[in-house]
């Protein structure tokens, strides 16, 4: 590590963490960034992958929630909008459930209370005339459609962390955090290289824990704080089966039990069904869907589509943990998605400020509040800026798609339009030099590239096959075995993730 002392240290490379990390960068902050495993490994790319307000935290009366994820919406689009785009949800109406009314009030206020410039609002379809209505059961008759927004989690988080070492953050992943203790107003931290076995220390200002589900283990390494743990782990299963209708909506669906299942066009030819809502005890490394949980949603969208979906049907399964704030609500659906962050320690003795729950929507106004407590402490170097300012490869405007894809198609013209969407899609602007040379490179697998790998290894931390296949982009629902061999014999190859330097 180059340099052993920095302002900040963030513990968890998912998205609170890069977030974080790139906000304070962007400040002038010194920062380091320690991440156990590959960024996003953990929540951030287990989501049901939505940029929303959270329509059935209104029945919370979670209206701030609401009200600051809607605003985030288009602040997100704007910023990404290759890796972010409107999508409008199907909501049918069943008579058993909650009544018209209650939902036109609900739609109105969601509508309204976000500041909503770019999205369209919210419509009535008569589903025996609408494109929307066909894969659906006969008695349904009608529906509500409104927007929100679909996101790419896991590159959202590798984006954040490439802006962050961009700004002069150092993001070191595969390094877990072994212990830390205050010393004379700082902290010191032991770290340990997971590819390595190699042992090093930091000394930091102030320790920001954003370790998502691990959170509680890392306050306790903290000169060994003990307590009642404030972590609630609920976890959130999806199942991915082949696509059930041919449309570019997303279907959003009741159930009597009160909570609502997603069902979502993905990766062209599939629909991704989600999600679940369970407490969890354990390893949260450890977490996998459960036979219920699968049965549970094959059975909730299939008392709305025509042809029944089943178990036999799933061709690909994820879970995560969410580490809610616990506030003790009966039900793991009702518990808040609000975030919280918890400071302990002063000025003298080192300021460690502990980030709880969250949602991705709302993960840079999140950044922005710890921001708050840093300057609190280390003084104030640079206002915000982070909602003006592009991801990488999002300088582009919203509309600016078919004008980008003009333009890889001039410079690839040999290469597939649906393989040059799917660049746009994940790089933006930086697919150009990918297919600088007019083509992908030699062909791995599906369509991933030789190029296309070395980007990913050289700009995104991507080590493994896994981190490319399952997070970086989502080629493993079209990866062989044969063709994920040969991808770790490249990578192998490819020189190390020089982006980790």
């Amino acid at each position: 590590m180059s340099g052993n002392d920095c302002d900040i240290l963030v513990i968890g490379g998912g998205i609170n963490g890069c977030g974080i990390a790139r906000d304070a960068a962007g400040r002038g902050f010194d920062v380091v960034l320690a991440e156990q495993a590959d960024l996003a490994s953990g929540t951030s790319s287990a989501s049901t992958k939505l940029i929303h307000g959270g329509l059935r935290y209104l029945e919370y009366y979670e209206f701030r929630l609401v009200r600051e994820a809607l605003t985030e919406r288009e602040i997100l689009w704007r910023m990404a909008p290759h890796i972010v785009w409107p999508l409008r949800f199907v909501l049918p109406h069943h008579g058993a459930l909650r009544p018209a009314w209650l939902l036109r009030l609900g739609l109105f206020i969601y509508d309204h209370i976000g500041g909503r410039k770019l999205l369209p609002p919210t419509r009535v379809l008569d589903l025996r005339q609408d494109e929307a209505g066909k894969p659906l059961r006969n008695g349904f008759v009608r529906a509500f459609e409104y927007s929100d927004a679909w996101v790419q989690d896991a590159r959202l988080v590798a984006l954040n962390a490439r802006d962050a070492s961009n700004r002069g953050a150092r993001i070191h992943t595969r390094t877990r955090v072994t212990g830390i203790r205050r010393e004379g107003g700082r902290f010191r931290v032991d770290l340990r290289d997971g590819t390595t076995g190699a042992d090093r220390n930091l000394s930091a200002a102030m320790v920001i824990n954003a370790a998502g589900p691990w959170v509680e283990g890392v306050r306790r390494l903290l000169d060994g704080a003990t307590g009642a743990p404030h972590v609630r782990l609920v976890q959130g299963s999806h199942i991915v089966v082949p696509k059930l209708f041919d449309h570019d909506r997303c279907y959003i669906f009741q159930n009597a039990d009160g909570r609502i299942v997603f069902a979502i066009p993905y990766e062209s030819d599939f629909t991704l069904i989600g999600t679940t809502d369970r407490d969890y005890a354990g390893n949260p490394a450890a977490v996998r869907i459960t036979p219920e949980e699968t049965a549970y949603l094959c059975e909730a969208v299939s008392g709305y589509f025509r042809k029944a979906v089943t178990p036999a049907d799933v061709v690909w399964t994820y879970a995560g943990v969410r580490p809610l704030y616990d506030d003790h609500a009966s039900s793991a659906q009702a518990a808040t998605r609000d975030y919280v962050l918890e400071q302990e320690g002063d000025s003298t003795s080192g300021v460690a400020i502990h980030v709880y729950g969250g949602k991705i929507t709302t993960y840079r106004r999140l950044a922005e509040a710890a921001m708050d407590k840093v300057e609190a402490v280390l003084g104030k170097r640079a206002p915000a800026w982070t909602a003006a300012s592009a991801l990488p490869g999002g300088n582009f405007p919203v509309d600016g798609l078919p004008a980008l894809m003009k333009t890889l198609k001039a410079r690839a013209p040999a290469v597939a339009e649906t393989t040059l969407k799917r660049l746009a899609r994940h790089y933006g602007m930086l697919a150009l030099p990918i297919v600088a040379s007019g083509s992908l490179g030699r062909i791995i697998g599906a369509d991933l590239g030789e190029n296309e790998v070395r980007h990913l290894v050289e700009n995104e931390w991507a080590l493994t096959a896994e981190d490319v296949l399952w997070r970086r982009t989502k080629l493993g629902l079209r990866f062989t075995a044969q063709e994920t061999a040969a991808l770790e014999d490249f990578l192998r190859t490819a020189g190390g993730a020089t982006s980790n330097a």
